[in-house]
């Protein structure tokens, strides 16, 4: 979702699940993220690249849209 006035929409991605025995790809991509343990957030713009890291790992993130 992007805008035409210069503002990208914001994701506030946090981490419900360990990585504790998941696979390395899933391990490497949380990491990229910027997460590491359970209950931890961060704030990401809302890219097409973004979306596909968070589509990848979504059984171990809670993702929310923020206004800002």
């Amino acid at each position: 979702m992007i805008s035409t006035d210069n503002e990208m929409a914001k994701l506030k991605i946090t981490q419900v699940r360990s990585v504790i025995g998941r696979l390395e790809n899933q391990k490497r991509t949380i990491e990229a993220l910027g997460l590491g343990r359970p209950n931890h957030f961060v704030f990401q713009n809302d890219t097409p690249q973004s979306r596909g890291m968070i589509r990848k790992v979504a059984h171990l993130v809670k993702v929310e849209e923020v206004a800002e």
